[in-house]
């Protein structure tokens, strides 16, 4: 008796048929053409200036927590694992400069972001999503108010904005834990700790890593918006909407994170 042909072949061409690429190119073009469209009216501040405010004190009140109990120990344990190698190496003072480097260049803007993206994007998409069950939107569209201009352009500043400052936080609070740990456990001094950090770092990298911080939350923020701008109108669209809006911007931080970290170093390599 013949056995009954697998799915596996068929389940694949579902997912990689034509339609479904389409439709995930539409939906990523429509995600710049929302972005561009709440950045064409930011100039008028006064119609989104207390959406805003309220954005910006519900993502700095839910993340700042998070990204603090997250730092201190990524700072220790990148500290500990890094001192062990550098002490074999017979260079542990160099330690204090491979964390801090690290925390700067590409920890920080990385952390914050997925922090916004976790805490403060899925209640973005949570909250848009409920407006599109209820025709808030469309209803804004009735009434010659662009749902876009009102909603995502202050969402997209705020994310944005917490995330560069919660990019600082992460520098310190990791610098902090990697300081008590490398120091107090393993024997370095505090001046050696800072030193290789000063003799490594360039102003340009705290540039670059605010830059990168504020870009990424505000594509955190903008794929929260779209999902839930876009979601099927039921409770059970509304949770798709949230975990692909987190696994999204997820994927796009880390490709942007890539695309610019190779143009800062192609233009600016590392001093030898």
């Amino acid at each position: 008796m013949a056995s009954p042909p697998s799915s596996l072949p068929r389940l694949l061409g579902d997912r990689l048929s034509p339609r479904r690429a389409h439709r995930g190119l539409t939906s990523l073009g429509e995600l710049f053409s929302i972005g561009l469209e709440g950045l064409r009216r930011t100039w008028d501040v006064r119609r989104w200036f207390w959406e805003f405010i309220e954005q910006f004190a519900f993502l700095a009140r839910v993340t700042t927590l998070p990204v603090i109990m997250v730092a201190l120990p990524l700072g220790a344990t990148v500290a500990l694992q890094v001192g062990d190698l550098a002490g074999q190496l017979g260079a542990q003072s160099a330690t204090g400069g491979a964390v801090i480097v690290g925390l700067v260049r590409e920890v920080a803007p990385i952390a914050s972001a997925l922090i916004i993206a976790g805490a403060g994007g899925s209640a973005m998409t949570s909250d848009m999503g409920a407006r599109n069950i209820r025709d808030e939107l469309a209803a804004m569209e009735v009434m010659g108010i662009n749902p876009i201009h009102r909603l995502v352009t202050p969402r997209m500043w705020a994310a944005s904005i917490v995330a560069t400052m919660l990019a600082s936080l992460v520098i310190m609070s990791g610098a902090v834990g990697g300081f008590v740990f490398n120091v107090l456990l393993q024997g370095v001094t505090p001046g050696a700790y800072f030193d290789g950090a000063l003799g490594l770092l360039r102003v340009s990298d705290l540039f670059v890593t605010l830059f990168k911080a504020w870009m990424f939350g505000m594509i955190a923020a903008l794929v929260a918006c779209h999902k839930g701008m876009n979601c099927e109108k039921s409770p059970v669209g509304v949770g798709r909407a949230v975990n692909q809006a987190t696994v999204v911007a997820f994927m796009l931080v880390f490709a942007f994170n890539y695309i610019i970290s190779t143009i800062y170093f192609l233009a600016y390599p590392p001093e030898g």
